[in-house]
């Protein structure tokens, strides 16, 4: 009987023509790309689990994933034959084979996202898939300074909607969150041991507010102390949201070595 190994994938993929990572039945999704992939490549049918479940229109430079095979492929076989079966818009950037004990999501300490603001009065042509449109000036001060209150273990109840309220809980951890701009182009990154459903856009929608001048940083901090669902956002599209990377104790390179 052939041994069964765990790989690992490092993937990159254009979320705009899929109904985010996790499977839907008759709904494009990378979940269901990846799975087709690996059943022309090896002949198997072999359930993918992810570190990040991005949402539909959601793009992803650093998204980890792992599946179960008896294939004797060497990895670097794995990457260029599942490039070849995927789709354009679906990349894998590596693959590691590792041991049974690791798990991708649960031994995840941290994942970071970036959400991309253009912020000018015209719109973009080249950034139009991969950056929200925002006319009104931004005050990039008065945005980081509210979203000091964010760092740190918080209940973040208030970044949820009403349909999401059978979350067991709605604390999470956050190491970081910061406003950088660079020309026209205003990114927000924020690093959470993991994240609520929404919760980055609908921080970044409440914090819109903030540069523009329509909410005080004492609102905004007085919104995450009410602990009260849907109180944050709006919510800002989807296709300016990026998973960059997904962080372990150590790099992969080590853990699945």
């Amino acid at each position: 009987m052939a041994q069964i190994t765990k790989i690992v994938l490092v993937l990159e993929y254009e979320g705009t023509n899929y109904y985010g990572f996790q499977w839907q039945a008759n709904q494009p999704t990378i979940q269901a790309e990846l799975e087709k992939a690996i059943w022309k490549l090896t002949g198997e049918r072999r359930r993918v689990i992810s570190a990040s479940r991005t949402d539909a229109g959601v793009h992803a430079e650093g998204q980890v994933v792992s599946f179960r095979t008896e294939s004797g492929l060497l990895t670097r076989s794995f990457v260029k034959g599942l490039n070849f079966h995927l789709p354009a818009d679906i990349a894998v950037r590596a693959a590691y084979r590792a041991s049974e004990s690791f798990n991708v999501r649960r031994d995840a300490v941290s994942r970071e996202y970036h959400y991309y603001i253009l912020n000018r009065p015209t719109r973009g042509a080249l950034k139009r898939g991969f950056a929200y449109l925002v006319s009104s000036k931004l005050d990039i001060d008065s945005m980081n300074g509210a979203a000091q209150a964010l760092n740190g273990k918080h209940n973040f109840a208030s970044f949820i909607t009403r349909l999401e309220l059978n979350i067991k809980t709605t604390e999470r951890e956050i190491h970081k969150a910061e406003f950088k701009r660079d020309g026209d182009l205003v990114t927000f990154e924020m690093v959470a041991n993991s994240f609520l459903p929404h919760q980055v856009r609908n921080t970044v929608g409440a914090l819109l507010r903030v540069g523009m001048g329509r909410m005080t940083a004492g609102e905004f901090k007085e919104i995450i102390e009410a602990k009260k669902p849907g109180l944050a956002g709006p919510t800002v599209p989807a296709h300016g949201l990026c998973l960059m990377r997904v962080n372990y104790r150590n790099p992969l390179e080590e853990i699945c070595s």
